[in-house]
């Protein structure tokens, strides 16, 4: 059995950010378990045809590590993939990385006060902290549809693409209308022959205001480094400016209305087919999605939006509920993830002897500071329960966590404490005041139901303030929040 000071899983921005600020902070202990082939997370797998990030380039890359070779203003995923590579391999933290490796099961043992974690590779690991990395977008979500199993052709979600299968001439259905979707529908329809894309609900789509960086820019970038940082702080700000219309008044949405209104009367010039792409509901009550090609992709004369629901699918052919038979060669399913029941909380056994889903499962995805979990000592979470942004970065977001669980550590070595724990009522407070504030944003309000909600409606996904007062709640370990475990006293012999 190996013992590492603390293990941390998945390589994606939170852990390897994670072990890189560990490592700046004299912390080299540490085991980094990787379920893929390599880092980079979302952007590892995530390799469709046009998959690109709809945050703008300058804030999608750590703070300590800036860019300067971005091509566009919104990146393409081959060069994030490309980023988070080159950090990685410039960072000098690799040699404790772990890939093709998964955690099995991670058990807390109070009397050890360690976690001792189960790997696929068959081995056992202990450690003083867990950091769990491992994301709200790792773990496909696939449709439950009467006779998928049965489908005799081509079947893949968006995130494990296919890139054996030659498309061209095929039929090819896509099931789905989310953030995925509207950057696959466009490319496939370029190759396929047939085209069917199955709509749930409607999205609002607005103009995606990309455009390449001139060579005076990148050199720029290059140069002078305060340049791309003035860049940075302006789209940052920027974004800012978005929240308010989120959390507290829907109202102040109404630009982006008429530009997602103005996007489909562009793209689209049959009104029934606007019709059917125009939501019924408040724009940012769902994920806002961003394109150009979207809508006109929808208007070929070779590819069909189907708004019925599915009632089966057969061997060869999708059947929606008016009967209707739509015979296709290739099934993508691009229904997004499992964001409000982490795979990874069926996996961690906490101090009571109960799985972090199970805990959940009684009082909702919560945590303290969406880091820690009362009951689940030294295990801190990145991405966490409401930590998720509809405005702008995570990485900004996974920065001030790190930050914060690094100042965790520091001063649990100082004070010399085994193990950390949120109160209870430190927890309740905190999520209690979140759940107050969702109540009047238009996540809550708006009319739709989305993958932002759990099962009983609550929100336990995103934020519902600016993100600089996220960073500001972050700022420092608040070990006065915490119940610790004081290291055992060291006796005296008494002398005769």
């Amino acid at each position: 059995m190996t013992h590492v000071k603390h293990l941390v899983i998945g390589a994606g921005f939170a852990g390897l950010g994670t072990a890189i600020k560990l490592q700046e902070n004299g912390e080299t202990d540490f085991l980094v378990i990787e379920k893929s082939s390599d880092v980079g997370g979302t952007w590892q797998a995530n390799t469709y045809p046009g998959a690109a990030c709809d945050v703008p380039s300058q804030l999608y890359s750590y703070s300590f590590a800036p860019n300067p070779d971005w091509s566009m203003s919104f990146s393409p995923q081959p060069e994030i993939q490309a980023y988070i590579q080159r950090v990685a391999d410039e960072s000098g933290v690799l040699d404790r990385f772990r890939f093709d490796t998964a955690v099995e099961r991670a058990v807390w043992d109070d009397p050890a006060q360690v976690w001792e974690v189960d790997l696929s590779d068959g081995t056992t690991v202990t450690t003083q902290t867990l950091v769990s990395g491992s994301g709200g977008l790792s773990e496909p979500k696939l449709p439950d549809i009467d006779g998928i199993e049965g489908f005799q052709g081509e079947v893949f979600h968006s995130a494990r693409w296919n890139h054996d299968i030659d498309l061209a001439g095929k039929r090819v259905a896509v099931i789905g209308t989310g953030a995925s979707s509207i950057q696959i529908v466009p490319e496939l329809a370029r190759t396929v022959g047939h085209l069917d894309v199955y709509q749930r609900t409607a999205p609002w789509v607005i103009p995606r205001n990309d455009r390449a960086y001139t060579g005076l820019e990148k050199l720029a970038f290059r140069h002078l480094p305060l340049v791309q940082k003035v860049y940075r702080t302006a789209i940052y700000w920027g974004r800012e400016l978005y929240v308010p219309a989120f959390t507290r008044n829907p109202a102040l949405a109404l630009p982006a209305l008429k530009l997602a209104r103005a996007n489909i009367a562009r793209g689209i010039k049959d009104p029934e087919l606007r019709a059917a792409v125009t939501p019924d509901f408040r724009i940012g009550c769902k994920r806002i999605l961003i394109s150009n090609t979207y809508y006109p992709a929808l208007a070929a004369d070779h590819v069909e939006l189907v708004t019925d629901g599915i009632s089966k699918i057969t061997g060869d052919a999708v059947v929606t509920t008016d009967g209707v038979e739509r015979p296709v060669d290739v099934l993508v399913v691009a229904t997004g993830f499992h964001t409000t029941e982490q795979p990874i909380a069926q996996r961690v056994v906490g101090r009571d002897g109960r799985t972090l889903s199970e805990t959940w499962a009684e009082t909702g995805m919560t945590a303290y500071k969406g880091t820690t979990v009362h009951g689940f000592p030294n295990l801190f979470q990145i991405v966490g329960p409401n930590t998720g942004l509809a405005h702008s970065s995570m990485v900004f977001m996974i920065e001030s966590q790190i930050n914060y669980i690094v100042d965790a550590i520091r001063t649990m070595d100082r004070a010399g404490h085994s193990s950390v724990e949120p109160h209870r009522d430190v927890q309740e407070a905190w999520n209690d005041d979140l759940q107050r504030r969702m109540q009047q944003t238009v996540w809550n309000t708006g009319g739709c139901a989305s993958w932002y909600l759990d099962e009983h409606g609550r929100n336990t996904t995103l934020w519902p303030r600016s993100t600089f007062t996220f960073r500001r709640l972050l700022a420092r370990f608040d070990v006065e929040a915490y119940d610790v475990t004081a290291p055992t006293p060291i006796k005296e012999k008494v002398s005769a």
